[in-house]
């Protein structure tokens, strides 16, 4: 049986992993953590998710919580996140990072830190996108330099990076299949005369409001043609489920940095 905690368990995320941790099978919910002095400390993490009594209170000690796990599931920001890494690597507990908005200098500290555990660090842990990910590498290999690529993503207004770390792995994903380097190309900005469109760049738009879940559409523009690929999630359900399946999978791996790829095999 894998023990596996929950950090963020008071937010919406946290509380729909810690159903689909419950309603899983092969684990067991064992931890609930969230940041010192949140009001919901000290609260029945299963109750406060909606599916009722688990036994495991919220806390903010996180090497408590370590002890008692296998795997740390984390969907809150990245500086939190390499904090739980570094601390999962010292307490030898593997970790699944859903975080979004690393830096690439961060993602290099995650990559260093995970020399000591397996850890899976993905933008997004649906299958579905995991899915997209490898179609879209196969239809820019295709398709070659003959068509523009640009991205636009849609989430909710309450999210804080932009754009989306999916929208940025769908632009890495297209930019290495076609030879180039992503953080050279991406294109985020184009007001007034910015001149005409250059062949290598990959546009990057987001758009925010109310409660989109989280849309990604990434459009391969030709002559006379195109072809759209796109991914709606419906329900976080999709990215909590993930994460499970993760953590499940993780836990006993080779010390090493992984992605959705891996846990998908799809690599």
């Amino acid at each position: 049986m894998i023990k596996i905690a929950v950090c963020g368990a008071a937010g919406r995320m946290g509380q729909r992993i810690i159903n689909s941790i419950v309603e899983a099978e092969g684990v067991q919910f064992s931890g609930a953590l969230e940041r010192p002095e949140h009001p919901r400390i000290g609260e029945d993490a299963g109750v406060l998710a909606g599916y009722g009594a688990t036994g495991v209170l919220i806390t903010d000690n996180l090497s408590a919580v370590l002890a008692g796990c296998d795997v740390l599931i984390d969907f809150t920001s990245p500086k939190v996140s390499l904090k739980n890494l570094e601390m999962c690597a010292l307490h030898k507990k593997s970790i699944v990072i859903g975080s979004t908005g690393f830096t690439p200098e961060e993602r290099l500290f995650a990559q260093e830190l995970a020399r000591e555990i397996p850890a899976v660090l993905a933008p997004n842990m649906s299958v579905g996108v995991n899915v997209c990910f490898k179609v879209l590498k196969d239809v820019a290999k295709t398709l070659g330099d003959d068509f523009d690529v640009e991205i636009v993503e849609l989430h909710h207004n309450k999210k804080k990076d932009s754009p989306s770390g999916t929208a940025v792995r769908m632009g890495e994903v297209v930019a290495d299949a076609l030879g180039r380097d992503y953080n050279k190309v991406a294109t985020y900005h184009r007001e007034g005369i910015c001149g005409e469109r250059t062949k290598e760049e990959i546009g990057m738009q987001t758009v925010r409001g109310g409660d989109i879940i989280g849309e990604h559409t990434v459009y391969f523009i030709g002559m006379g043609e195109r072809i759209e690929i796109s991914h709606r999630a419906m329900t976080r359900d999709m990215f909590s489920r993930g994460s499970v399946r993760a953590a499940k999978w993780v836990v006993g791996k080779a010390p090493g940095l992984y992605d959705m790829q891996d846990v998908l095999g799809l690599k």
